[in-house]
């Protein structure tokens, strides 16, 4: 069996999730964390029992590795991730990045462009299209159980009180959502955006999007950082000529409405056995990315990949031209 050495970067939350996560794997062996912050990089290392620096460069030089986390935060969540992921590619390394891939674009284009150039593989933890439920709902598109589609419903909420940029709900949240979206429908090639400000906000904290995809068929999109997470947070909703399905709660169920028959099909996650939190989409997510690296799968087959990172990007900042300009915007 084909043991993959991982270095972590960052040490926030989610990057401590990862390295457990990898630390708990049969298929990966952590080898190092790494961040800038001293006291963190020296705390992840005795949490995990590895070695730990303060910068990449450092963990290269020193560490053997064959692919790496980033899990840097910065503005907007993103703007830190660029340096670690384009020196990690220039070493030879496979990179899995967190979300959003990177909130300028010109950036991101060359992290794509670099993992390209490097013929490396290099994905985004895209992570809710990594449950039972979204795989066989997409099995159900692939089999053409929807047919034709003519339109798609996508909807998610999660109480985010911070403040950062304007467009900080629509950059952070929705690389999930518009993801999701293209992973069951394709590419969109328009959008429109509305969005307010909820009481006591600075930023446009609930937003709401009509999309068309390049097949024809019809997006609709609402996100909001108002709602608390006590009830479902996520809803997707595909329909076609041939059936329609609605996965509830990203995992928790999805079901089947095949057109003129009254008998649907529900999938339900089980309590024993299934996914038990949100935490699992992670370990799905780290767990399929390290399962393609060691079947040999090439960088343009990767699940999740940079270049689905960035399309999502794309698609979000067509949708911030729109708000600013009250015009339907294609995406670029």
């Amino acid at each position: 069996m084909m043991i993959q050495r991982v270095g972590v970067i960052g040490l926030g939350p989610i990057g401590t999730k990862h390295a457990g996560l990898y630390q708990g794997m049969d298929q990966t062996e952590l080898v190092a964390v790494c961040d800038t912050d001293r006291e963190r990089a020296e705390a992840g290392s005795t949490r995990f029992q590895v070695p730990g620096y303060t910068s990449v460069q450092e963990m290269i030089a020193h560490a053997e590795l064959d692919m790496v986390s980033v899990a840097t935060a910065g503005h907007e969540y993103s703007r830190d991730h660029y340096e670690p992921t384009m020196e990690a590619l220039d070493a030879g390394l496979h990179v899995l990045g967190e979300k959003p891939i990177c909130n300028e674009i010109p950036l991101a284009e060359a992290m794509v462009a670099k993992a390209r150039e490097k013929g490396l593989c290099y994905g985004i933890n895209l992570n809710h299209r990594f449950t039972p439920a979204a795989r066989l709902a997409k099995k159900w598109v692939e089999e053409g159980r929807i047919g034709h589609q003519l339109f798609m419903n996508v909807s998610m909420w999660i109480q985010n009180p911070r403040e950062s940029s304007p467009w900080f709900q629509i950059k952070a949240l929705h690389p999930h959502t518009v993801d999701i979206m293209r992973y069951f429908a394709g590419d969109i090639e328009a959008v429109q955006c509305f969005a307010l400000k909820a009481p006591g906000r600075k930023i446009w904290s609930t937003a709401q999007f009509n999309m068309r995809f390049k097949s024809g068929a019809l997006g609709h999109l609402t996100g909001s950082y108002d709602i608390e997470r006590g009830h479902p947070m996520e809803r997707v909703e595909l329909a076609g000529l041939k059936g329609r399905f609605v996965i509830e709660d990203i995992f928790k169920e999805v079901t089947l409405y095949p057109a003129g028959n009254l008998e649907k099909t529900v999938y339900t996650n089980p309590f024993f056995g299934g996914m038990r939190d949100f935490d699992d989409t992670f370990r799905n997510r780290l767990s399929r990315f390290v399962e393609q690296l060691n079947e040999g799968a090439k960088p343009n087959e990767i699940d999740g990949s940079g270049a689905d990172g960035l399309a999502a990007q794309k698609v979000l900042a067509a949708a911030i031209e729109s708000l600013k300009t009250e015009t339907v915007v294609t995406v670029r």
